[in-house]
């Protein structure tokens, strides 16, 4: 019996070590956000409540859920509730106040897809504060609206983040309440940056008109620049994204350009954004190739510096998006290359296969040959709760360490950054960039005096340059250290939304930056594409004036 007593004894210790801690924290209270990450969201401090409307503006608890039981409560009101898909959500599982059909829904994997509960009217009153809550006990989950039980699911886990959706609503929260296992996480970064901006967008005399159509929508291209540090070559579509592949060159560096040049036939089929790149094989040869996406992705090549094309065939039994976003010569032998692009579950392979939620999935595909043929992609990541896309590639100075920035389409969050520190075969847990990072399709070169200039459209949730096409300057270290940098520079004001900026940039031999984009730069007319022309002693110089 004495032994029977000590085995229940240490059986029970060992039972209380293994406990998961619980502990108890406001996330509202009287109306003040304490333990929301209001700072990383649009959602506004009023006077008697936090307040969040519309798409793409989650609102995230600094929290996240362990296994075990739990009990969360919060008293909120929907405004403008009707049809409006209004949520709660654990990671990618949603309970909907209201959906578009006008009823209680719940959405995810835990609940295996989307399932339609009852009348919304019946349990959610429009218009008046309710009191919600969700409960886990031994492994069931109560979802509840003023102390009705309205689902149930069975489910043990933690869940790394949660929080509320407004979507077409307005959703008021004056107070929330968590107790249980929970664990606090790391506050995302700001949604406004500090470092000063620098307007370039007046300067008429550093833009040159590389292409213009009146009525045609000319969008999006790629550059390279030649050995000789002269000859520059452009790729763009008739189109957004879609549409025949345009193909220019200029002989002074990017000043004047020639005249539409003449392309294969296939070109004129090309589905998705064109990119041209450089490549040589294991013997020296040169040659330069030219992509175009969704599926099946297909490439084009030259062996004579862009004075003949091959037609674009197919490269494999797949697709995706923005392909390629970015290539990279790698120090694992001659001839050796990496690419990155995305795909969304639509163009990956011949039938779309789309999951919901969606799924973000970041790509790497290699060539041992200088570029002709590819290995079948390999996922580095795959995402719901972020959208991470197109990738650029930036080498570290010491050559050792490979950076590529991401696109953070979900506007939930900062733009992300991931690392490799063996040539692509590994890479880091995405981390979120400061906002003055933060943007679309980022492409990066380094001047003569190891500064960093960085092209990409302006996606930074608080900016007054939001939209348009920016840059940012700084050092590799800045990025690794998750530091703001030195400067954005506002490149030219677009017209029309954030239709702009898929940027390349070319460093000329005497230092001169030259990046190029397409954009509305004329209000009520089609997009064309423009370059400027900069240095960053210009740059510095304009800085100093607008410190004094």
């Amino acid at each position: 019996m004495k032994n029977l007593k000590w085995i229940l004894i240490l059986a029970l210790a060992a039972g209380n070590v293994a406990a998961t801690p619980k502990v108890n924290r406001f996330l509202v209270k009287n109306g003040k956000a304490v333990g929301m990450q209001l700072k990383a969201s649009k959602w506004k401090q009023m006077p008697e409540w936090i307040e969040g409307h519309g798409v793409s503006n989650d609102i995230f608890a600094d929290l996240k859920i362990l296994e075990g039981d739990f009990l969360f409560s919060a008293e909120l009101r929907i405004k403008n509730q009707r049809a409006s898909a209004a949520s709660f959500f654990l990671a990618d599982n949603h309970f909907g106040f209201e959906g578009s059909s006008e009823m209680v829904f719940v959405n995810g994997p835990i609940f295996g897809g989307l399932k339609l509960m009852m009348p919304a009217s019946k349990v959610v009153p429009r218009g008046q504060w309710i009191h919600f809550e969700v409960e886990r006990k031994d492994d069931s989950i109560h979802f509840r609206i003023n102390k009705k039980q309205i689902a149930l699911v069975k489910f043990s886990l933690g869940f790394e983040n949660f929080g509320f959706r407004p979507w077409r609503s307005t959703v008021q929260l004056r107070e929330c309440f968590i107790e249980g296992g929970i664990e606090i996480i790391k506050p995302s970064q700001p949604r406004e940056y500090t470092i000063p901006t620098i307007d370039l967008a007046t300067q008429k005399h550093r833009q040159v008109i590389i292409d213009r159509e009146v009525g045609q929508y000319l969008g999006h291209p790629t550059t390279v620049l030649l050995e000789d540090g002269k000859t520059m070559l452009i790729v763009y579509p008739k189109g957004h994204g879609k549409g025949e592949i345009v193909f220019k060159r200029s002989k002074d560096g990017g000043k004047s350009w020639s005249e539409r040049l003449p392309t294969p036939k296939s070109w004129a089929t090309s589905k998705e954004v064109p990119t041209i790149h450089r490549v040589v094989d294991a013997k020296g040869k040169k040659r330069l190739i030219v992509w175009s996406g969704l599926y099946p992705a297909r490439l084009a090549v030259s062996e004579d510096d862009g004075a003949s094309w091959s037609e674009l065939k197919k490269v494999g039994d797949w697709g995706g998006i923005v392909v390629m976003g970015c290539l990279e010569g790698l120090k694992t032998g001659k001839g050796h290359y990496m690419a990155m692009f995305h795909d969304d579950g639509r163009f990956f392979t011949a039938k779309p296969r789309q999951q919901k939620p969606v799924v973000f999935d970041l790509f790497k595909t290699y060539s041992r040959d200088g570029g002709l043929t590819w290995s079948r992609p390999e996922s580095i990541l795959a995402r719901t709760d972020v959208h991470l896309c197109e990738p650029g590639i930036i080498r570290s100075p010491n050559g050792k360490q490979l950076c590529v920035l991401l696109r953070e389409n979900s506007r939930r969050k900062n733009s992300f950054v991931i690392f490799s520190n063996d040539e692509g075969k590994t890479w880091t847990k995405p981390r979120e960039l400061p906002a003055s990072l933060t943007g679309d399709r980022h492409t990066g070169k380094y001047t003569a005096d190891g500064r960093l200039f960085i092209s990409f459209r302006d996606t930074t949730h608080e900016s007054p340059t939001k939209g348009d096409w920016v840059a940012w300057i700084g050092t590799y270290e800045d990025i690794v250290k998750g530091r703001e940098g030195q400067y954005r520079v506002r490149l030219m004001d677009n017209t029309k939304g954030s239709d702009c900026a898929y940027p390349p940039v070319e460093i000329l031999p005497n230092d001169t930056i030259v990046t190029t984009t397409y954009g509305h730069w004329s209000k009520g007319q089609s997009p064309y594409i423009v370059s400027v022309r900069l240095k960053l002693s210009e740059i510095d110089v304009m800085a100093e004036k607008l410190r004094r």
